[in-house]
């Protein structure tokens, strides 16, 4: 279940699509980023603009805190050649694969740790799927009960109405009733 939680936070939201880090998938399936790219750029074919895509500048900074926490967190350096040990330089901005790119790595990238690593990926997407509807159930029931409590104003407010009048006409009932009457007094 950590490797799940692992992979978990590595998963970014960009451009409305939730998406892996080369570099993560590459360190995931033990082999260099550059090798990883080298096998996508062979099979290039297979990873259309809606399962891969390059990150921009902008888009690359905006992560680069939740990467820099993760790598932090899980000490991504490890004992494989890096091919940028510091910093990317910008013209090698890192690339992305949605779900479905993750899924095509698997065919790409045959190793045994590879397999069993896509199978958790997958997991893990499904993992972050199965929250995100749970979230979306809550919403609507927040909604719901947002809705049902706005009837409920609207009906205390007429019961309030309705005994604030009941409360007048007793007073004034009580003011009739208690009036220094005149004319025959028995």
């Amino acid at each position: 279940m950590q490797i799940i939680q692992s992979i978990q936070n590595r998963i970014y939201e960009i451009r409305g699509e939730r998406v892996m880090l080369d570099r993560d998938l590459a360190f995931l399936y033990e082999v260099e980023t550059r090798v990883l790219n080298q096998a996508v750029k062979r099979n290039i074919k297979r990873f259309p603009k809606d399962f891969m895509f390059q990150l921009t500048k902008e888009e690359f900074e905006s992560i680069k805190f939740q990467v820099d926490t993760v790598k932090d967190q899980f000490s991504m350096s490890s004992q494989f050649v890096m091919t940028y040990p510091n910093k990317r330089p910008i013209s090698a901005l890192p690339y992305v694969f949605t779900e479905q790119g993750v899924a095509m790595l698997s065919g790409v990238i045959n190793s045994d740790k590879a397999i069993n690593m896509n199978i958790a990926i997958m997991r893990a997407f499904v993992a972050v799927r199965q929250v995100l509807l749970k979230q979306n159930d809550i919403k609507e029931q927040l909604k719901e009960i947002k809705e049902r409590i706005g009837e409920h104003d609207v009906q205390l407010n007429q019961i309030y109405d309705a005994m604030e009048n009941l409360l007048d006409e007793k007073a004034a009932q009580r003011k009739w009733d208690e009036r220094e009457r005149i004319g025959f007094k028995k």
